[in-house]
């Protein structure tokens, strides 16, 4: 059985990237830090790199709470740091007595800047504060580039890591049947969305799941997928509690708050 065979298709690629990596390391004796990964990135990245003789992974994005984070890869003799994950953090300053900003606004601006979205990490918006993590590398050019979100002029100060605030997302537990997995079904149920006004969601490229987008409605998706549609909202899937008497799927999803 290949390794390959654990995964899904479209991870293929990825998980190419990844025993890349770890070849890079075992055959150069020398550390390998990746950009920032998504959640079920780093579990590829976990699962294959695992904590062997030869090599081993730590995953930072600042403190134990961010989700997308970089990996550090290398051999057992080398000892991790902060500074090895070479991240920024920044604060941003704004008249939020006058204007009302939200992640997707902050998301827009360093996408627009130029910026790649593996160069950049959490964005936590908690409360009218705003922080971001970026990579080292493209700190200087943020600085230079991000004077404006939405219609707002910004400040950003560098901050410390201790000075992370918290992120604010809950998930609240929901039971309820869909009729099988496919990624249509459990849009239109989590979202209280009919089928008619699913399909365009897909179609646009407005679904992801994994953190990469869907468009294709037949997706199948598995326990611990976490789904995302915009301007709905993200959930995930929990688990599968069994089948109602008339066949349906009885599922257990989270919904953020």
């Amino acid at each position: 059985m290949s390794i390959h065979d654990h995964f899904r298709r479209d991870e293929q690629p990825f998980v190419d990237q990844v025993l890349d990596w770890k070849q890079y390391v075992i055959d150069r004796y020398a550390p390998k830090l990746t950009d920032f990964l998504d959640p079920r990135e780093q579990e590829i990245v976990r699962s294959i790199i695992g904590n062997g003789p030869d090599v081993y992974v730590v995953f930072s994005g600042g403190n134990e709470d961010t989700e997308r984070k970089r990996a550090f890869i290398l051999p057992p003799y080398i000892e991790v740091t902060d500074d090895d994950f070479e991240l920024a953090i920044y604060h941003v300053h704004y008249p939020k007595k006058f204007i009302t900003l939200e992640h997707r606004h902050v998301l827009g601006a360093l996408m627009n800047i130029g910026l790649r979205r593996e160069k950049f990490g959490d964005i936590v918006v908690n409360d009218g504060q705003i922080q971001f993590v970026v990579a080292e590398d493209v700190a200087q050019f943020v600085e230079m580039n991000l004077t404006a979100i939405s219609k707002a002029s910004v400040r950003l100060d560098r901050i410390d890591v201790s000075k992370m605030i918290e992120q604010s997302s809950k998930y609240s537990e929901n039971v309820m049947t869909v009729s099988s997995l496919r990624a249509d079904a459990v849009v239109s149920e989590i979202y209280r969305l009919s089928r008619a006004k699913v399909k365009p969601l897909f179609d646009k490229e407005r679904v992801k799941v994994n953190w990469k987008v869907v468009d294709q409605a037949s997706y199948q998706m598995g326990v611990g997928d976490v789904l995302s549609v915009r301007g709905q909202g993200r959930s995930k899937l929990l688990g599968i509690e069994g089948e109602t008497k008339k066949g349906k799927l009885l599922i257990r999803v989270g919904i953020q708050q």
